[in-house]
């Protein structure tokens, strides 16, 4: 017999079934359709259990303004005020801080960080959000508006073509990131 086999711990089936029943029933005043599923009904108990349990963790978790989620809340100088500079020091400290509470920044190398850090003072920071603490999940956000400027410095080849042959658009070229960034999370 494997050494490894002895040492993992044996789930219950009875106790997996329990769970799943508890999780059921706790998700029961926000039930629709996604809870009934029939793709749950085709997943291991211990992914449906781990599943429901995100769905509940989504459910009773508070919306509050990202800047909310730290103690104290997280107030940033507004832009105009920050000297060049200070800027790219108060930025990556900012971003830093953002991922400690599992904000994860992307697509944000066309942006100067003059750019970058008004995006976070004026849409990141005040919007509402769910704040889950559930292991390996984070809150991503995007920070390209437009599909142009997607498919200018991001797309794929690929994701180009798909994109033209679905909308059946000129193509903006493609260029070069202007500002190379490591992004905690990325």
């Amino acid at each position: 017999m494997d050494m490894s086999e002895t040492s993992r711990p044996v789930v219950d089936e009875v106790d997996l079934m329990l769970a799943n029943a508890r999780l059921r029933d706790e998700l029961e005043p926000y039930r629709d359709e996604s809870v009934d599923s029939h793709a749950l009904h085709r997943m291991p108990l211990q992914t449906e259990n781990e599943y429901l349990a995100s769905m509940l963790a989504w459910e009773r978790a508070p919306a509050l303004a990202i800047a909310c989620w730290f103690n104290p809340p997280m107030q940033l100088p507004a832009p105009e005020s920050v000297s060049d500079a200070a800027l790219p020091r108060l930025l990556q400290n900012t971003i830093e801080r953002l991922y400690s509470e599992h904000v994860v920044l992307k697509f944000t190398d066309h942006l100067s960080d003059r750019e970058l850090y008004k995006i976070i003072y004026r849409d990141i920071l005040p919007s509402c959000e769910k704040k889950l603490n559930i292991p390996g999940k984070s809150l991503e956000w995007r920070c390209v508006e437009d599909h142009e400027t997607w498919l200018r410095y991001y797309a794929t080849a690929v994701e180009r073509r798909r994109f033209q042959e679905e909308h059946e658009v000129e193509l903006p070229a493609s260029e070069t990131l202007a500002h190379r960034r490591k992004l905690p999370g990325n």
